[in-house]
Parts: structure tokens; sequence; C-alpha cells
């Protein structure tokens, strides 16, 4: 397909990526509407149209060119193994692909399976999985509902979505072992016009920067003149952190971006070294 002026995005209609899917676009600058029942939309401050649709179908979607773009979990393209390019782990819709069995049947390691009968919705990820492990096993294919089927003499064992692992409890399931950690992934269609993929690295670009911001939270203090070394050993910044003189000699104002998962601890650290009012905001956007 020839480049018609517009970039196709697609994205899930409902479930569990959707809200994050358009939580995204939008970090990303792209302005648009989204209700319940509709299945196309187009963006109001840039040429993209985002269509709504299954998770199942949006890789073919975009091998096929319908689409030029689409955000769907990893779990659906190692499964669809559509000829596409896939771009950049985008950090949400996180679970694992698991094999489970019920808590108190006999079967405790992957090597029992042999000769048994799995459920699943995912029925080519686990015949990988099953002939790279040399077991043979009956892969019994359902499209949903898989955790009932234990219960119900369908099958010995599923290979499941796992988030929480309520759903597992709640039937009597426990995880054998993980057959693949899944995250949403964007993705494009191979091969695209020279027009269509420079837009792509434009929207790839958007994407890296929300996705990098997500790890900073940016921090500004007041420090004791005399604590800047001491300040500057437990907070570099992304190189240096901005140290601000203020009226007072005795102080400057200090920025800096610190990582999220190191976030309490640093600030524990900086109120030792005397800082005080300490504001923490968001970091909305982030280029290295």
């Amino acid at each position: 397909m020839q480049f018609d002026g517009k970039i196709k995005i697609a994205i899930q209609k409902s479930g569990r990526l959707a809200d994050e899917s358009i939580s995204l676009l939008r970090r990303m600058g792209l302005r648009f509407e989204a209700y319940r029942d509709r299945l196309f939309t187009t963006c109001r401050d840039m040429p993209v149209d985002v269509i709504f649709l299954r998770d199942d179908d949006i890789p073919e979607y975009v091998a096929d060119g319908v689409a030029d773009a689409g955000i769907v979990g990893s779990n659906v393209l190692n499964e669809r193994m559509a000829d596409v390019d896939r771009l950049l782990p985008l950090d949400f819709g996180f679970c694992s692909l698991c094999l489970a069995v019920p808590e108190r049947g006999e079967c405790r390691s992957v090597g029992e399976l042999n000769g048994k009968r799995i459920a699943t919705s995912h029925p080519e990820t686990l015949g990988r999985y099953l002939r790279e492990r040399k077991i043979e096993a009956q892969i019994v294919t359902l499209s949903g509902c898989v955790e009932i089927a234990p219960v119900l003499r369908v099958a010995d064992a599923i290979c499941d979505l796992v988030s929480t692992g309520s759903a597992l409890r709640t039937h009597g399931l426990t995880v054998l072992e993980t057959v693949s950690q899944c995250q949403a992934e964007f993705f494009s269609r191979r091969d695209p016009p020279s027009e269509t993929r420079r837009f792509l690295e434009r929207l790839l670009l958007r994407a890296r920067a929300v996705q990098e911001a997500r790890k900073y939270r940016y921090v500004m203090f007041n420090s004791p003149a005399g604590a800047v070394e001491a300040v500057k050993r437990i907070l570099p910044g992304r190189k240096s952190p901005t140290i601000i003189p203020l009226a007072d000699p005795g102080f400057v104002a200090i920025h800096a971006m610190v990582l999220e998962e190191t976030f309490w601890d640093v600030i524990e650290r900086l109120r030792e070294c005397e800082a005080t009012d300490i504001l923490v905001t968001p970091v909305e956007k982030f280029m290295p």
C-alpha cells in the first residue's frame, strides 16, 4: 500500500491494554476522541488515524499494511508470528504466560506433562515450548475461560496469561512454570514507504521519550551551600545536578532527576544532608 498522507495505528478496542494504549498515544501528542463503540477515529493535530480492533487481529492488520503500526501484547505477537518489525517494548501490560496445574493434582514438574492434555488459547506458543523440551502432550485449544478446563476434565493442565494469579487461585490451580514474560509492544509493518517510515520514526521518538520519563521524578530542594558535594554524591542527575544560588549566600537550590526505583532512598539521604523544602514533580517527557 502506498502512503496516502496518513498513518494508521491499530490498538486494542477493549481489554487490559486498551486504556494504557490510549493514554500513551495522547502523551505522545496525539489528540483524538475514543468512545466505547467507536472503531475508528482521526487525530485533530497530526495526520494519524487510530483503529480500534480485537487484539488478536492487530498483528495481521499491520502485517498486511492495512495499518502502519500497532500496540499489542508480546504474547499475541509471539502467537501470531506475524511478519512485522517489533520496535519498542512499552513497559506496561505486564503478565506471564504460565503452565498451571491443579493444586491437589499429581503433576509437580513440566516433565510429568508427557501424555497429558493442556488447555490454552496460545497453541502455537505452547507447541513451540513443548517441542523445545521434547514433551509430548495434547494441546486443547480454547478461546477463553481456560482456567476452568481442569475442573470440567477437558484438560489436565492449562497454559494461560497470569497477572495477579487470583484467577488461578479461584480455580484451585498453581503455576508450574513460566513459558514467557509478556508486555505491550509498539510495532510496525515491514518495508513501509519512505514517508511512512519517517513519520513512524517521529512517533517512535515520542514513545521513547514518554517511556523514559516514567523512570524518573524531578526533584527540587534547598540545601546548605556547604553540603553541595555530599548532595552531588547522592544524586548526580543525568550528568550533574543543576545548582542555583539563592539570595541567602548560605544556601543553594538544587534540581535533579531521580530514578523512581531509588526515589525514597535518595530523599531520605538528602534529608540527612539537611535538604529542605523538597518539591517533587513527575516528568512528562524525557529525551536523553
